[in-house]
């Protein structure tokens, strides 16, 4: 099938850009096939001099191709297992800044979206303040019957929506050639890379997505003392306009701010780890962008998170995966962290644990000869994914998130307290998870949820029944009207009715007799 000429040309175009910039000479030629090799050599003719560092170039280049390759950039700083741990510290540094798009076509898009004139809606609306590839975000005023209240609205760039969705075609028509011809890209799942890039994009062009984001992680942390999150004003959001409630707080990256308002600094940097923690491992819902610039403190002492554009999710089996390794590191119960990879599918089972055992007491033992300052859990983490590699553990994106932003938080902690013990800050946190959920509580509960399932099933028997009686009946009245079943079809299908009856009957008192011992125990 030949692909559609409008990738083609969008792809050349960046290519030339990022050879332009010098970005080919981050690459490093030797894993690549010889064709490759030519091609890489080829592309650095087109370099312009230039004494810019590594990092400069490429944020460059991604700046000059726009929005998406920005966006682009940002993500691919999550997946050092893709473009490599060098390039992925420099793309940390990519700023998503761009200039401001006029008061005037702002203020149209708002009233597009909400049907209604800006100044109806808001009593005060300011220019913008802050400026990104995908939205900017205005201040402004709203009434309530106690009086005026700021606001937060943000709003998305003009055509941005369909730039966007187009180069994300052609980054999904390079991730689909690079598989077809490389091993390498299919174990990296280059495809399934491009597809996260995607959804994470779709949630940054529907501002209602975001808005739904900050409500759910509002209401999980609804009993948190010292964590909260923006109200969103739903009256005033729209697919392409977002309206919260403005934070006045002191803003995580002005530490003299901070320390002019006599907070306790290391008590901070701990709630900022906690709170991640907690929302990765209790919620399995976390804020995956909790760099400073989008974390204040209120005036009530509280950490407050902005911008949910970018969040992560871990299911059941993978808060329980990330509890139990952090907790197998804590107590240097190596074989149990072991395990956990090996129950989860993560690694086959052709692999030896004993070996895979060996290999991450190698990665933890280091650690505890180490003073606590020294000791980071994002690094860990980086260590355990290259480890797991030797051993055919396939990428996880959803994990590699998890440990990217892990990365920033730990920052942000240490930041605050350089001194900062991250395993005694992580352990109370994991370890009340454990003792929740596997512990003795936790099995029985999960007992008495697999009975419930049971009784529901048994509790729609009547209607199977019902909805039976009713099939016969149709079959009777078919049958006289002249539709006649020949009798060694009619013993066939009862003789099947039989064992499939038998079958599901024995299967269900099998499983209710295991659930009870189960309880029992």
């Amino acid at each position: 099938m030949i692909p559609p000429f409008s990738h083609l040309v969008r792809l050349a175009r960046a290519g030339f850009v990022l050879a332009r910039e010098g970005v080919f000479a981050l690459v490093d030629p030797e894993p690549l096939p010889a064709a490759a090799q030519i091609g890489l050599k080829l592309a650095r003719l087109l370099e312009r001099p230039t004494s810019a560092s590594g990092a400069t170039r490429l944020s460059s280049a991604l700046g000059r191709l726009g929005p998406s390759y920005v966006k682009l950039g940002q993500f691919l700083a999550t997946r050092p297992d893709v473009v490599g741990q060098a390039i992925a510290s420099d793309l940390e540094n990519l700023q998503d800044k761009m200039p401001p798009f006029p008061q005037d076509q702002a203020e149209a898009a708002i009233e597009r979206a909400l049907g209604r004139p800006v100044h109806g809606m808001f009593t005060a609306f300011g220019p913008p303040l802050a400026a990104a590839s995908v939205a900017q975000v205005h201040r402004a005023e709203i009434a309530t019957p106690t009086g005026p209240r700021s606001v937060a609205v943000k709003v998305l760039r003009p055509g941005i929506e369909k730039d966007l969705r187009a180069d994300i075609q052609a980054f999904f028509f390079a991730a689909r050639l690079a598989e077809r011809f490389s091993a390498e890209a299919r174990r990296l799942r280059l495809e399934q890379v491009v597809a996260t890039l995607a959804r994470s994009v779709t949630v940054e062009l529907d501002l209602r997505l975001e808005a739904a984001a900050a409500s759910e992680m509002a209401d999980n942390v609804a009993d948190d003392p010292d964590f909260r999150v923006p109200r969103v004003e739903w009256d005033l959001t729209a697919h392409n306009v977002l309206t919260t409630e403005w934070i006045d707080g002191t803003p995580l990256s002005d530490r003299a701010a901070l320390e002019r308002r006599g907070l306790d600094l290391p008590a901070l940097g701990r709630t900022v780890i906690q709170s991640f923690l907690r929302h990765a491992v209790r919620d399995g819902f976390f804020h995956a962008d909790m760099h400073p610039g989008n974390l204040f403190v209120d005036d009530a002492g509280r950490l407050v998170a902005v911008d949910f554009g970018i969040m992560g999710r871990l299911t059941e089996k993978e808060r329980r995966f990330l509890a139990e390794i952090l907790y197998g590191f804590i107590s240097r119960n190596y074989r149990r962290a072991a395990e956990v990879h090996f129950e989860a599918g993560y690694v086959p089972a052709t692999q030896s644990i004993d070996e895979f055992t060996q290999a991450i007491r190698a990665i933890g033992e280091p650690i505890h000869n180490r003073s606590a300052e020294d000791i980071s859990m994002a690094k860990l983490l980086t260590l355990l994914f290259e480890v797991t590699a030797l051993f055919d553990m396939k990428t996880r994106p959803e994990l590699l998130l998890l440990q990217k932003t892990m990365v920033v938080v730990e920052g942000v902690g240490r930041m605050l307290d350089p001194r900062l013990d991250m395993w005694t800050t992580a352990e109370p946190v994991v370890r009340a998870w454990l003792e929740r959920h596997l512990g003795p509580a936790g099995r029985v509960e999960g007992a008495v949820e697999g009975v419930g399932e049971v009784g529901r099933f048994l509790g729609g028997m009547p209607g199977l029944l019902s909805r039976a009686a009713r099939l016969s009946e149709q079959i009777d009245r078919a049958t006289r009207d002249g539709i006649l079943l020949a009798p060694e079809t009619v013993a066939g299908i009862g003789e099947a009715e039989a064992r499939r009856n038998r079958g599901t009957t024995v299967a269900l008192w099998v499983i209710a007799v295991l659930l009870l011992l189960n309880l029992v125990r």
